[in-house]
């Protein structure tokens, strides 16, 4: 009775979040005394192989053509099946788009308890307890799963990857796939060479940079920390950026490593989507803005004289002025 995990991919990658969900899952299969399988739906191109390093024994691959494009019930499906071939008892997800989807589809078919948004191992000296994110990041519950089968969606970037030694055998997995409800008739892509979703580093800017000709500094300062850019809401809505960078909310929730907020207030609707940001660094030339009562460090000044001398400074620091 393994412990399974859901390998998300994009493009024929696997995705960071994924690698996450593989080393915890690898983790609480220790705890159980059991081994990790991975699943993977759809065409790939890393080498699955691989993915042993972070603790998964075997990857069961449903390579089938109609689960390249995702559809949240054909992949649920397929996920059940898996799970009922391998008579799995504990399944994990990353909590992305992905993950929200399918997990709670999942959880109903195979009447499953599902515990979203957990942020640690499960403990397991007295039942099977998991903690979790609650009202938006501001506190933690600890979730009691009492059913047969347990299902876990993983916070992204609230565990920390291990990569050490081993391969993983891949076998395939012929499963039954339903026709697709959802046709795919054109795919629009974001640009930036750092997945917002997935970035480690996050440098965000608010109104207070006056207007989108100024962004430029915020590009360069995201540029030399290798970052993904974000926005609020407020900028994302008057068209100074695309409505994929904002973050809060109503737009994408984060947790990256370090996120760096300029020219940014911190209403509460934004600070509910990078709460959980592990270090915040607020540049802001208004004292009083709330969002410094959410830093870690602040900046009182000037974001146009700010920024760019933080840029020169860290690429001196890199050897790259």
């Amino acid at each position: 009775m393994p412990v399974l995990i859901f390998i998300d991919t994009a493009e024929g990658h696997v995705k960071k979040s994924s690698l996450e969900a593989l080393t915890y899952g690898a983790k609480v299969a220790e705890q159980l005394g059991t081994t990790a399988e991975g699943v993977v739906l759809g065409s790939v191109t890393d080498d699955l192989a691989a993915l042993g390093k972070y603790g998964v024994k075997k990857i069961h691959h449903a390579a089938a053509d109609a689960l390249n494009h995702f559809d949240a019930q054909v992949f649920a499906k397929v996920l059940a099946q898996v799970a009922e071939a391998s008579s799995a008892k504990v399944i994990v997800f990353s909590n992305n788009l992905s993950g929200k989807a399918i997990a709670p589809r999942l959880s109903v078919r195979l009447k499953a308890g599902l515990v979203s948004g957990a942020v640690a191992l499960p403990d397991t000296s007295n039942g099977f307890v998991v903690k979790k994110n609650v009202f938006s990041g501001k506190a933690f519950a600890n979730i009691a799963v009492k059913t047969d089968i347990k299902i876990i969606a993983l916070s992204p970037n609230a565990y920390q990857t291990f990569a050490g030694e081993g391969s993983a055998e891949v076998v395939a997995f012929n499963a039954t796939i339903d026709a697709a409800k959802i046709k795919v008739t054109g795919v629009s892509k974001a640009s930036g060479e750092v997945p917002l979703t997935e970035a480690e580093v996050v440098v965000s800017a608010g109104r207070g940079m006056k207007g989108p000709e100024h962004w430029g500094i915020v590009e360069d300062l995201a540029k030399v920390l290798h970052a993904a850019t974000a926005c609020s809401r407020p900028v994302a809505d008057a068209h100074w950026r695309p409505h994929n960078e904002h973050v809060g909310q109503t737009g994408f929730a984060i947790a990256p490593n370090l996120y760096i907020a300029i020219g940014i207030s911190g209403a509460i609707q934004h600070l509910a989507g990078v709460n959980r940001s592990k270090v915040i660094v607020v540049i802001n030339k208004d004292p009083e803005a709330p969002f410094f009562k959410a830093a870690d460090y602040g900046i009182v000044g000037d974001a146009f004289e700010v920024v760019p001398k933080m840029t020169e400074a860290i690429k001196k620091i890199k050897g790259t002025a």
